[in-house]
């Protein structure tokens, strides 16, 4: 395994400690359905990559449960791509959020939000999909759109990001959540990815009208 201890302050850099070991992709009719939603994602540019937004670097990741304390996640900078198969995710196979420490496997490590979609499949065994996009309109509005924020103070991929997004999951009853310290950065959850996707694209909907 590799020890990976990044702490660049650039947005799509991972953060956290990462154990990871490379390992064969998941079987493809895992993601098939979660391709299938991201594909959606994509071409409403709620994932992707603009040379003129966020440094130039892809933003955008899907995940799934994959077990009790197991998630599937699209892998780091893979937001850019039109498309994704099997071997865009990494399995992560556990996680400390007080340690900043994520252990996954795959054929690719896991995205820079990792941590945040840990610390939302902990706080309920029921959620079974986590999305985070950018989404400058949803986020600009979250507010006006009784949309819960986390604290503008606190950055992405960290441990207090982390912990903002769980306690807002448990204590608000929103699927939709901007995070207030990542510009344009939008988490929305639910029992299924049909599930999440929608609420999504609700908020989406009612920010454009």
């Amino acid at each position: 395994m590799h020890d990976l201890d990044r702490e660049q302050d650039k947005e799509g850099v991972v953060k956290y400690r990462l154990n990871y070991a490379p390992a064969p992709p998941v079987d493809p009719e895992v993601v098939t359905e979660l391709n299938a939603w991201r594909t959606i994602l994509y071409r409403l540019g709620l994932t992707g990559l603009d040379p003129q937004r966020y440094g130039g670097l892809a933003y955008g990741n899907v995940s799934i449960r994959h077990g009790a304390t197991v998630f599937l996640i699209s892998g780091t900078q893979t937001g850019g791509w039109a498309k994704l198969s099997n071997a865009h995710y990494s399995l992560v196979t556990g996680f400390d959020l007080e340690q900043n420490l994520i252990i996954a496997q795959g054929p690719i490590p896991p995205s820079s939000e990792a941590l945040t979609h840990a610390a939302v499949y902990q706080t309920a065994s029921g959620i079974g999909c986590v999305l985070h996009v950018h989404s400058p309109e949803i986020w600009e509005q979250a507010e006006s759109l009784a949309i819960p924020f986390t604290d503008r103070q606190v950055g992405y991929g960290t441990p207090e990001m982390a912990r903002e997004v769980g306690h807002l999951v448990r204590t608000s009853n929103s699927s939709v959540i901007a995070m207030g310290g990542h510009e344009d950065g939008i988490i929305a959850f639910g029992d299924t990815i049909e599930e999440a996707a929608a609420g999504l694209i609700r908020s989406l909907a009612r920010a454009l009208g």
